[in-house]
């Protein structure tokens, strides 16, 4: 048994060339081989979000604490609340935040691909993007 014990992981600002407003993470687990597995609690303050990316293996979100919006590319933004999960699909350009009033904190899990591809990240999710009116919860 390997225990990564919290204080050898500090948490990490998220860079800004993939994140607009404070976004802190808290890395869970790395995969060594054969695991591929990766896994970081994200905390997003009011506003803050990703850039628009896509994982070659696909990505879930299992929301914790807050309310948080998704939104994959040509689709309505959905609102994530606690206990909700987002699987998103493999090569699919999604990005995910809080919502603007709101904290917010995910699980995101993602594996690399045989050959140690992950996240691909493209441009910054617009302002006019982010405050679309999420689809209703049914």
């Amino acid at each position: 048994m390997d225990i990564k014990r919290a204080n050898s992981r500090p948490t990490k600002v998220a860079p800004e060339a993939n994140f607009t407003g404070h976004v802190m993470q808290d890395a869970i687990i790395v995969g060594e081989a054969p695991s591929r597995m990766r896994a970081s609690s994200v905390t997003f303050t009011p506003g803050g979000r990703t850039a628009w990316h896509s994982h070659p293996v696909g990505q879930t979100l299992y929301c914790l604490v807050g309310v948080g919006r998704v939104q994959l590319e040509g689709e309505q933004v959905q609102e994530l609340h606690p206990g909700d999960t987002a699987v998103i699909p493999p090569d699919t350009r999604h990005w995910h935040g809080s919502a603007p009033d709101r904290l917010f904190t995910h699980l995101a899990m993602s594996e690399t691909t045989d050959s140690g591809a992950g996240t691909e990240w493209f441009e910054k999710v617009s302002d006019d993007d982010y405050v679309k009116t999420p689809e209703a919860i049914a």
